[in-house]
């Protein structure tokens, strides 16, 4: 479903992702993991046409992603998604339909059905300025559904959310395995991906340090966490 080759992006003489390649099989749930600055949100803006790679290339299905139609079945949750708050998360969500040709009772059995989804039909009328940084990201969650997408990048989908928050959104996800949906998790929340997905890619300093199955990459009595704190500590040394 997603592949990188030799991708490399520079910011004038700072270099963000350095020689980047792997590929996200269709149906796997994928997370790429870490620290800050680490160059895993410029590897997911790659893939949504936001940046241009310096060298390299990434496909999604097999289409360049400097074709916009690469991205026709790719559902996307920003880190810092904001919703315009005179809007409800109804009225938000029927302008996101529009832009994809849903209209009338299509868009709204679907609206209807997402909210559902996500635990937020009974707030669906309320101003996004009355919702708390949680139910934002629950209807940033549904927007990113709309449409039934094989391919869902989410970049800091949990921020915000509360334990019974973060429990929903891990079954939610769990739901899609069935669809055959296509994930690459973006996240702070190592216990939740080591909960959630099948593999990982863990970067540092715009290197991939290792990338394999979530079985392989934790060993014996380790955590994620663990895992992740050795490398990263090894790299910086």
């Amino acid at each position: 479903m997603i592949s990188l080759d030799s991708v490399t992006k520079k910011f004038n003489s700072i270099t963000a992702v350095d020689d980047v390649s792997y590929t996200v099989a269709k149906g796997e749930f994928f997370a790429l993991l870490g620290p800050n600055g680490a160059g895993k949100t410029t590897i997911v803006r790659m893939l949504m046409g936001f940046s241009k790679p310096t060298m390299g290339t990434l496909q999604i299905d097999g289409i360049s992603t400097q074709h916009h139609y690469s991205r026709n079945k790719v559902g996307y949750l920003a880190e810092n998604h904001c919703i315009p708050p005179f809007l409800s998360g109804w009225e938000y969500l029927l302008r996101q339909a529009y832009l994809m040709d849903l209209t009338g009772k299509e868009a709204s059995s679907e609206i209807e059905a997402l909210l559902e989804r996500v635990d937020m039909f009974k707030e669906k009328n309320q101003k996004a300025s009355t919702y708390s940084k949680g139910m934002a990201q629950r209807i940033g969650l549904a927007s990113a559904l709309m449409g039934k997408p094989k391919l869902l990048i989410l970049d800091e989908p949990a921020s915000g959310l509360d334990p019974l928050g973060i429990r929903d959104f891990r079954e939610i996800l769990e739901s899609l395995r069935i669809d055959g949906t296509t994930i690459v998790l973006n996240s702070h929340f190592l216990s939740e991906v080591e909960k959630i997905c099948d593999s990982a890619a863990i970067m540092s300093k715009g290197t991939i340090l290792v990338k394999d199955s979530i079985h392989k990459i934790v060993q014996k009595e380790e955590t994620l966490e663990d895992v992740f704190v050795r490398l990263v500590d090894k790299r910086n040394a």
